[in-house]
């Protein structure tokens, strides 16, 4: 079975920025957690502030499609309900 590998950016609106970097430890926490996940790495942009760089790897499509669930309905979900997704997800 391939691995599921995400990679891109989110872009997060300025006034919400605080709130996000205070749910990303417990999202990042979670996610490392989960069964499947093998890398799970989200970063602030040292020269962009509001750009956070995003790379996830799972182990099959089962487990990043749980992992997709779980983030919908989660306080990471609500957070970031209003930051802009520019995401890559392939197979390798």
């Amino acid at each position: 079975m391939p691995k599921i590998v995400l990679s891109g950016f989110i872009l997060v609106p300025e006034e919400e920025l605080e709130n996000i970097k205070q749910a990303l430890q417990i999202h990042t926490d979670l996610t490392r957690a989960e069964a499947g996940c093998l890398r799970f790495d989200v970063t602030q942009n040292t020269q962009q502030p509001l750009r956070f760089d995003v790379y996830e790897e799972f182990a099959d499509k089962a487990s990043f499609d749980r992992h997709q669930q779980r983030v919908k309905t989660s306080v990471w979900g609500q957070v970031t309900v209003n930051v802009t997704r520019h995401y890559q997800i392939c197979e390798v």
